[in-house]
Order: structure tokens, then sequence, then C-alpha cells
């Protein structure tokens, strides 16, 4: 897992090599050479949006150094031939507005050829048609709700932007397959519901409640709070009321710790569960309690035999903070712009706004083994890598109870 804290030398790794934007020269050998590679066309640019700081910034940091480490991996190898790769990270503080901003900034450079994130869903939808505008190709290590690819109505999927892309799977599985462990296997079937109202916990909490429903559950509250409420004691005196044998919370871990908190001191000694918003080290934290269950995207980076590579460089880096829950997804899918941007220039070829096109191209068709597994999109743009995992609070910590895919029942 990670910490809240940002590492003041890779803060200012990332300046120096912002500010070497638009310029040719390196700190060493030839003009024009860096690490012995050719990088005489210049400088381009792969953006990234996620929460940089504020109550969501533990996970956000570790997909930014992530990002970060694939950038400079793909530098050392001379992928990109006759350029030099830097990563822009921009801090969207979970905020749509301020990721919209964000997402402008990068729309407006020439040079930036992808871009990372987001992480949040509601700020998705906003980055979204700023970064289509420009064609610019997007892919998300963390978006899980279903309509940013298939759009509204799943019963009618419609590609809703040809540049977006993301790296994990969605609610439209997630969900379900909390249900199946917490209904199915566990046998909880008095459910109450608590979200936070925005896209990511609706989303959510709706798609788990129709499975749950499916497998003989009753839901026999369903309470909305704000994602900036600290004192949960009304909405959860009518959750006890309700007696129900376990809470499932549609939001981040910033919402859901201080509420399963709270409930215990209530009384309410029921298990709280969320989604992947939840699995961080944060949420044991600020109040997370021994019980209490998560499901998240893919299986434990560091059981991955595909991710050995990727956790030993990471760790190398000695970064502050940890890859956490979507560094893995964050660095497949900078590897995935920067494998499809070298198959679209070439050895020879010249990047321009007009290359936009066909960059986004090469993502859709790209086919990868990453830390992540086997990375390839669907026609919508979705991950083909559905596996999913419970996690249980126990000893102060997260541990893997099952790891799966959704089936259906």
């Amino acid at each position: 897992m990670h910490n809240p804290t940002v590492k003041a030398g890779a803060l200012v790794a990332g300046l120096v090599l912002l500010a070497a934007c638009g310029t040719n020269k390196t700190e060493a050998g030839a003009p024009g050479q860096a690490n012995g590679c050719d990088t005489s066309k210049g400088t381009l640019i792969l953006g990234l949006i996620a929460p940089l700081s504020g109550g969501q910034s533990s996970i956000g940091l570790g997909i930014r150094n992530s990002a970060q480490l694939a950038v400079e991996q793909a530098n050392e190898k001379c992928t990109v031939k006759g350029y030099r790769l830097v990563l822009q990270p921009e801090d969207d503080t979970a905020t749509p507005q301020i990721g919209i901003q964000a997402a402008s900034k990068l729309a407006a450079t020439d040079s930036v050829v992808g871009v990372i994130g987001t992480y949040n869903s509601s700020v998705a939808q906003s980055v979204q048609p700023v970064l289509a505008g420009k064609n610019i190709v997007q892919i998300s290590p963390g978006n899980t709700n279903p309509s940013l690819t298939i759009g509204p109505d799943p019963a009618k999927p419609k590609r809703q932007f040809n540049n977006y892309f993301r790296t994990v799977t969605t609610d439209a599985y997630q969900g379900p397959y909390a249900a199946e462990y917490l209904v199915g296997k566990v046998g909880k079937k008095s459910i109450a519901i608590v979200t936070d109202g925005k896209t990511y916990g609706e989303g959510l909490a709706t798609e788990f409640t129709k499975q749950a429903r499916q497998l003989g559950a009753r839901i026999v509250a369903r309470e909305t709070v704000s994602e900036k409420d600290t004192d949960f004691n009304g909405v959860l005196a009518k959750v006890k009321a309700a007696k129900p044998d376990a809470i499932y919370v549609g939001s981040e871990y910033p919402v859901a710790a201080p509420l399963s908190k709270q409930a215990g001191e209530a009384g309410l000694n029921v298990p709280v569960m969320g989604g992947d918003g939840i699995y961080d080290q944060k949420f044991i934290e600020l109040g997370g309690r021994k019980g209490d269950l998560a499901t998240s995207v893919g299986a434990p980076t560091e059981t991955q035999p595909s991710a050995k590579e990727f956790v030993a460089a990471y760790n190398q880096k000695n970064y502050a903070d940890g890859y956490g829950g979507f560094g893995a997804f964050s660095y497949d899918a900078a590897n995935a712009i920067i494998t499809s941007l070298a198959n679209t220039l070439g050895p020879n070829g010249t990047w321009s706004e007009s290359q936009r096109g066909a960059l986004r191209d090469q993502v859709q068709s790209y086919k990868g083994s990453g830390a992540t597994g086997d990375v390839a999109f669907d026609q919508y743009g979705d991950s083909t890598n559905k596996v999913l995992s419970v996690y249980g609070v126990d000893n102060g910590k997260w541990n893997v109870i099952q790891s799966g895919t959704f089936i259906g029942s």
C-alpha cells in the first residue's frame, strides 16, 4: 500500500523534466542525445490527470509515479525514435471543474500525445469531451462507471468517445461480484446502502443492488450523504433502525472510513463493504474496522507473476508513495500509449497533431502483456481483463480473500 506524503526528490525531478519541454538539450552527452538515444526531434508530452492533492491523493500519487516509471523506462530504451518523452501530471483534486481546467491545459499543447486519467468517474465525464475535441487518446487506470464507454443504457450500448479507453474493468462486473461474495458466499441478506450521490458511488451501488436482490437479499435502507460530510450519525440512526446485517457504501475511503468508525461507535457491529474506491490503506487509517470488505479491480499486484518486474522497478525508485491499487493499471496505460506512439511514428516519422487519429487506432488494436496481465481493449474501449478481487480488513491491513471474475447467476 502507500503513504500520503510526497517525495520531494521525485517532484523536483518531475519539474526538471517539464522545464526541458520544447528543447532538444539534455543534461549530459552530445546535443540531441539522451542516454545514447537520438532525441533530435524534440520532446513529446504524456499528460496525466489524477487527484494529486486532497483526500484521494494517496491513490493519485501512485498513479502518477507508475506512469513516470513507464516514461523513464521508455526513454532508456529509446522506444520512440528521435524523441524524448516527459510526463506532465495535472492535479484534478478529484473535482470535475478542476479536471476540465487540467484537460484544457493539456489539450492546448500540440506536443501532448495522450493522457492517462482520470481516476474518478465523475471527473472523467467532464474531461472526456475536452480531450475528444482534440482527438487526444485518453486511457483511464481507475474509471469504473460503465456509462463512460457504453452510454447510459446498457441494453443499447453505444460508444461515447472513440479516443477513450480504460485498463480497469467496470462496475457492471464489480458490483455484482461484490454481491456474489457478500450475499451468495457470506450469506448477508439484509443490506443497507449508503452512497455519496456521485457518478461512481451511485453506479456501483446500483449494480450491487441488482445482483444482491437477484440472490435473495433485501435492501432495507438506501441513504445518501455528501462527500464532504464528516458526521454520519443521523444517517446511521436510520440505518440502525432498519437492522441490516451489512452496509454497502458507494463512495471512496474519505467517506467510507469515518462512516464505518461511527457505525461501530453506534453499535452497528456489521461489516461495511465498498468497491475499489475504499481499497486503500487510508481507509483503515481513517477508521475502517476489522471485518470490513472491499472489491477492487484486478488481482493483488504483488502476487502476480506479470507484475514482478514492475514491482521491482517501482521499489528501486524509492518513491515515498506506493503504487497502491491502481499503479499497475497506470503503468500499463502509459505503456499502451507509448508503444502505440512508437508504432504510429515508426523509425522515421515526425509527430504532429494530425497523427492523433492514427495513434488512437493503434491503441484500439493494442495487445500487450502488462503488469496487470494481458492488456487489450474491446469495441467500446473497455479492458478485456475482467479479473476482480475481494479484500478484508484484519490486523490493520487489507488481506486478499479471493480473486476471480463475475460469471453471472
